[in-house]
């Protein structure tokens, strides 16, 4: 049986990426920062047979990683999706900086993927698959930057750095690291309800993409449709 884990899985993308591995037959850990309010999730865990396992996790936090590390031990995880992250609408305007909000958007979205990545390194080794995913965004691309936003803008171009790097670093590992946009979608943190692409068909194309990773693509950035994605 795949062993997917998952962060922020409480709503959005990740409660959709949750939900479609547990259906196609995964055990998932499904990670978040205050599972006792994660309703939808408690739900989805309580109709999964047990194929779904509610874990404490907050990215910002390095000893909430470590403490996932503890709880989980040695067991072998065959995909990793780094999906936490946040975008905070008063660092929108071009017209401010907020270092508070800045810190810690660079601390959630880019910093903390990369504390997970390694803390769970040893449990990708053992796993069959051993792919690591993050959940960028096309506003990571320097190339086609607009303005505005510059808190996530920087975060997310600083995650699609790091995890390239991963995927060169780790190679001899045989670990696969995927960097993936998931589309406008409707979601609280997203576009809302103008967006263009529902949760589930996001989940739907990022987990073909992850299923899609070899040697010869890992590192590369693309959309959850597979196009790529300017740097």
């Amino acid at each position: 049986m795949t062993t997917v884990l998952i962060t922020g899985t409480n709503r959005g993308v990740g409660l959709a990426l949750t939900r479609l591995y547990a259906a196609e037959g995964a055990e998932v850990i499904a990670c978040c920062r205050d599972p006792a309010s994660a309703d939808a999730l408690k739900e989805l865990t309580a109709a999964s047979n047990g194929r779904v396992r509610i874990m404490q996790l907050d990215v910002a936090e390095e000893a909430s990683i470590t403490s996932l590390k503890h709880e989980l031990g040695d067991q072998p995880i065959d995909i990793v999706i780094n999906n936490a992250g946040m975008s905070d609408p008063s660092a929108r305007s071009p017209d401010r900086i907020d270092t508070e909000i800045w810190m810690k958007t660079l601390r959630i979205n880019a910093l903390g993927p990369m504390l997970v990545a390694y803390a769970l390194r040893d449990n990708l080794r053992r796993g069959s698959e051993k792919k690591l995913a993050a959940i960028s965004s096309n506003f990571g691309s320097t190339s086609s930057a607009g303005g505005g936003s510059y808190a996530y803008r920087a975060s997310k171009a600083a995650l699609n750095n790091g995890m390239r790097g991963l995927s060169r670093d780790w190679a001899c590992d045989g670990i696969l690291v995927a960097i993936l946009h998931p589309g406008w979608v409707r979601t609280a943190m997203g576009g809302g309800e103008v967006a263009a692409v529902s949760a589930e068909e996001s989940a739907h194309g990022l987990s073909r993409r992850i299923a899609e990773l070899t040697p010869a693509n890992s590192g590369s950035f693309k959309d959850y449709r597979g196009s790529p994605i300017r740097w």
